[in-house]
């Protein structure tokens, strides 16, 4: 591979903000829920490379030949891989994607097709674009790529305030998850956070069920969080975590008293049941961690009897889509009233819209 930015390249990323900001000279853009990818091209040579710098390559065959059929013959361009599923993008799917199995990995490629989402332009032929502003690198994706393909497109953009205030409403129901903002004069900085991103953020009540440890030691690493169906079964739906370390310490105190007899009628019994380790932890149903196979994923059953508050951003299907952040412990509440009533379903909107821009 010829090309004047080689792989690896880590992405440039974005810092979070509560609100959109409205100075003069930004362009905005709706935020993708895929994978990052920045797409390598020197003629029939692709890679497709990931924010951990890990090629992604392997897993999405028909990628790379979408890129062949929609992209300069030499060219680096930033952007996101996505599974588009009906009228939204589906994240599931997309984690399914990431397989071993080669068989398994060309089945998923034709049963859950992936598609290329084009944001920026880091070189062309013999030309590094690193350093020239961004408003000039978005204008020539657009010329390089066109209107794109079925399976490549190019991210709407715009520069007013209120239309992108409106993507941030309106595109949520489409699968994505914000919008980010990018100064028109900024040059790509790999692994800086020079744009920012503004995301959903919503609150929510739920039981605590489990905890598992902290890699570092005898401390908390995370709570295993369950919201109740109608049905009147706890549903597992994700996990708090992202705690001060004095914080985890002292969590393993406080929940010390939920341990006595957990088991005993725990609504998470038969996953416990499945398999143990030799300290009589229990693991997760799908414990196996699809990106990093060594990680434990070893639990401590709780009684259900804790109420939290977390803040998250979105649900992917009946789960949380990101980690949960622990706000306050809910003493007020009775474990049966957290279902996923409280939670708020976005407005379905038609992806088919997003693509066109």
């Amino acid at each position: 591979m010829d090309l004047p930015v080689l792989p690896p390249v880590k992405p440039m990323l974005a810092k979070a903000a509560t609100k959109l900001p409205t100075t003069e000279g930004l362009y905005y853009e709706p935020k993708w829920d895929g994978f990052r990818c920045i797409v390598f091209r020197d003629g029939d040579e692709v890679e497709l490379g990931s924010r951990n710098e890990r090629p992604l390559t392997r897993y999405f065959p028909e990628v790379v030949e979408a890129v062949k059929a929609a992209l300069p013959e030499r060219c680096v361009i930033d952007g996101e891989i996505v599974v588009p599923q009906g009228d939204r993008l589906h994240f599931e799917a997309l984690l399914q994607r990431i397989h071993p199995a080669q068989s398994r990995v060309d089945l998923l490629a034709e049963q859950t097709p992936a598609s290329f989402v084009a944001f920026d332009l880091l070189a062309i032929g013999d030309e590094s674009l690193m350093e020239v502003p961004f408003g000039e690198r978005q204008a020539r994706l657009r010329e390089v790529i066109g209107k794109g393909t079925e399976s490549v497109h190019v991210t709407a953009i715009t520069q007013d305030a209120e239309v992108a205030q409106r993507w941030f409403q309106e595109f949520e129901g489409a699968g994505l998850d914000g919008v980010v903002a990018k100064p028109a004069d900024l040059p790509y900085g790999p692994d800086q956070r020079l744009m920012t991103k503004v995301k959903h953020v919503r609150t929510a009540d739920c039981v605590v069920a489990g905890f598992r440890w902290h890699k570092s030691g005898p401390i908390v690493g995370s709570l295993l969080l369950g919201l109740y169906n109608d049905a009147g079964d706890l549903q597992h739906i994700g996990v708090a975590a992202s705690f001060p370390m004095a914080r985890r310490a002292e969590l393993v105190e406080e929940l010390a008293p939920y341990r006595a007899q957990a088991l005993d009628g725990h609504p998470w019994q038969d996953w416990a049941n499945a398999e143990t380790n030799g300290e009589g932890e229990h693991r997760m149903p799908g414990a196996q961690s699809r990106w990093n196979a060594g990680k434990d994923l070893s639990w401590v059953p709780l009684r259900p009897e804790l109420v939290v508050e977390i803040k998250y951003d979105q649900l992917e299907g009946r789960r949380l889509r990101h980690t949960g952040q622990f706000l306050r412990w809910r003493t007020d509440r009775e474990p049966r009233s957290c279902t996923y009533d409280q939670l708020e379903v976005p407005v379905r909107y038609d992806l088919a819209e997003v693509f066109a821009g």
